[in-house]
């Protein structure tokens, strides 16, 4: 063994002894957090940890920046070999793979293309994010500090990796025929390949020591990522990942609901804050963060990290909640989850932010003056509003609507909702559904005052006591009359049903009217009238009904045929859909001293030239007929799906 070896399996063991001991301590504060079980269906984990991790779907969603984050991952990949050769080198002196001459040109030339991909994407990282000044991609003095570190640090080991290459003829000989080889060649003083080995070692020397930097520099920059990325992945929610997890209530050593800190958060969601690439994908798409509010779903997360390893190191009595992330943040959040769809690492940012409100609420007792009223309202009256719950089914009776309790023999349940049933311009809708499953023929039935409240207010507020309450309750009155098929006009009903009841038992076939009145058409059992309409027409995506459960085409289908060439798309549209800002409760919350959300949203469409909006969501209707009301007088129409069917049926 040479000095060189002698020499280098010091620093390697000593390097690596240290990156293993700060790499131990970053599993131990995630380990802070508490347990929850994430093993399940080990091949779907797989298998989308490799669409999402080495395919990288969600971040060329973004194409420019996408193939720049792309190519510096594969490029990575790709030098694995020729890096682990260099190690090697290291431990043995002149250590070779001596793969045959055909196949080691091949290696050879791969790796120079993604070493000038690498560098191009190096370049215009740095450009975006210091010269043109990319919003999402600004954060803090250090964390552009961080950034530029790293980017120097790919730079340095890609450039040293060339020269190694080009002094020493380090792969075949003849790979001087290898471009950037040929280049570097003829750049490096004479005679240096051949007859020197003073820039040979000296870039080695730099390459290898660049690595182990870079490695050691990974546990104190938010690009360790790079380590914590894949098994965020893997881990994360494999069906509805805007799903809720219920608490249980019955845990008599319980002290307290919800979290305050981060050793009352999963350790998952501690992963969270140690995967965060800071990319700021999240805010960009926020509807709270656009329109000025003091929520950064970024923050909330970055805040995880910070606090945990702040916790770790000095037991500091601070909390996760007041000392980083403020209650005016949390009850920013609308929930409509473009945060966590367009999360390239499949942070689950809502998670965190209802155990936050839960703690609030369940345990604390402290929130929004304006809840007050509402959670009481829901409780005594089971409705958001405080109507009587007698009168729930007032809309029906001029129409004839039966109740399960005055005949039971039906094919369906029309789960009206609240808003269906109380709210004058909802009213509208329902009786218009229902003249569709007349024209139909369909046999339905509504629950008329045994319906309450399904939850979801309650629930994404962070109230999951009254929450649970009201899912149980309704579970039983359904499970009464035998019921197996649901639909509803609502899709906070239709979510809370279909992916919420389910959690305490309540499994039954549910459908958005969108999708029944879709089927109804196809089947031939509702008939479109064919005359083209000439009205430019717009839909609006609806967060629960698109995000959440992926039901896009349903309400446009009718539109489309009705309308032809005269609907028009959102820009922001489909999984990009803005939300109309009454998600998560906040329907019923006042936004203050910045740009409402449903503002914002109506000025999009108003500028898109439609002239008629249809929404598939009672919650959306009002939004954005107010957004209207405020910017023109109310001279956008706002129409749900069914009343645009049940006008232009035969």
């Amino acid at each position: 063994m040479e000095l060189k070896n002698i020499i280098f399996t010091a620093v390697f063991i000593i390097s690596s002894g240290i990156f293993l001991f700060n790499l131990q301590k970053k599993i131990k504060i995630i380990k802070t957090g508490k347990d929850e079980y994430r093993w399940d269906n080990l091949t779907a984990r797989i298998k989308k940890t490799a669409v999402l991790c080495f395919a990288q779907i969600k971040i060329i969603r973004q194409p420019f920046a996408g193939f720049i984050h792309l190519a510096i991952f594969w490029g990575f990949i790709i030098f694995l070999f020729p890096v682990t050769e260099s190690f090697l080198n290291g431990f043995y002196s002149n250590f070779s793979f001596n793969l045959p001459e055909n196949i080691s040109y091949i290696f050879s030339t791969v790796n120079q293309v993604f070493s000038v991909l690498v560098l191009f994407a190096v370049a215009v990282a740095i450009a975006r994010r210091y010269i043109i000044r990319i919003k999402r991609l600004q954060t803090s003095k250090a964390g552009n500090k961080d950034a530029l570190i790293i980017l120097f640090l790919i730079a340095g080991i890609v450039v040293t990796m060339n020269i190694q290459s080009a002094a020493g003829n380090h792969f075949i000989p003849g790979n001087e025929l290898i471009p950037i080889t040929k280049i570097l060649s003829a750049i490096l003083p004479a005679g240096a390949i051949n007859y020197s080995n003073i820039i040979l070692e000296t870039s080695w020397w730099i390459h290898n020591i660049l690595i182990l930097v870079f490695l050691n520099y990974l546990p104190f920059s938010k690009h360790f990522h790079i380590i914590t990325a894949i098994p965020n992945v893997f881990f994360s929610k494999l069906e509805n990942k805007y799903s809720i997890y219920p608490i249980n209530l019955e845990d008599e050593n319980a002290e307290s609901y919800g979290a305050a800190d981060t050793n009352e958060l999963s350790w998952k969601q501690i992963l969270n804050g140690f995967a965060c690439t800071e990319c700021g994908r999240c805010d960009s798409v926020c509807p709270a963060a656009q329109t000025g509010k003091p929520l950064s779903p970024r923050k909330i997360i970055t805040d995880i990290r910070k606090r945990s390893e702040e916790k770790y190191k000095t037991g500091s009595d601070k909390k996760l909640l007041g000392n980083y992330a403020s209650e005016e943040e949390i009850w920013s959040c609308t929930s409509c989850g473009a945060c966590v769809y367009e999360c390239p690492v499949e942070i689950e940012h809502l998670d965190t932010i209802y155990e936050l409100r839960r703690n609030t609420v369940l345990t604390e007792s402290r929130f929004p003056a304006e809840l007050n009223g509402v959670f009481r309202n829901i409780e005594n009256s089971y409705n958001p509003w405080g109507f009587s719950n007698s009168s729930r089914a007032d809309w029906a009776k001029p129409l004839g609507i039966k109740t399960l309790a005055e005949d039971a023999d039906c094919e369906w349940l029309f789960w009206v909702g609240c808003a269906g049933s109380f709210d004058e311009r909802a009213k509208k809708v329902s009786a218009a559904f229902s003249e569709i499953l007349y024209k139909a023929g369909i046999k339905f039935r509504i629950l008329g005052n045994e319906e309450k409240c399904n939850g979801d207010t309650a629930r994404r507020l962070g109230n999951e006591y009254l929450a649970q309450m009201l899912i149980t309750e309704n579970i039983q009155t359904i499970r009464k009359y035998n019921v197996k098929n649901i639909v509803t006009a609502c899709p906070h009903c239709f979510n809370s049903l279909k992916n919420d009841f389910p959690q305490f038992g309540g499994n039954f076939k549910v459908l958005h009217h969108s999708e029944f009145i879709n089927e109804l058409i196809e089947t031939g059992k509702i008939v479109l009238k064919e005359e083209e309409k000439t009205k430019k027409i717009t839909y609006h995506d609806s967060c629960y009904l698109g995000r959440y459960n992926n039901i896009y085409d349903f309400p446009r289908n009718p539109i489309k045929l009705l309308y032809k060439n005269y609907f028009i798309e959102q820009k922001r549209n489909y999984e990009k859909g803005f939300c109309c800002g009454a998600g998560g409760g906040r329907m019923f919350l006042e936004e203050k001293n910045s740009e409402k959300i449903n503002i914002n949203r109506a000025i999009e469409i108003e500028k898109s030239g439609a002239e008629e909006v249809v929404s598939a969501c009672p919650f959306c209707m009002t939004m954005l007929n107010d957004g209207f009301k405020t910017i023109n007088g109310n001279k956008m129409e706002v129409k749900d799906i069914a009343e645009i069917v049940l006008e232009n049926s035969k």
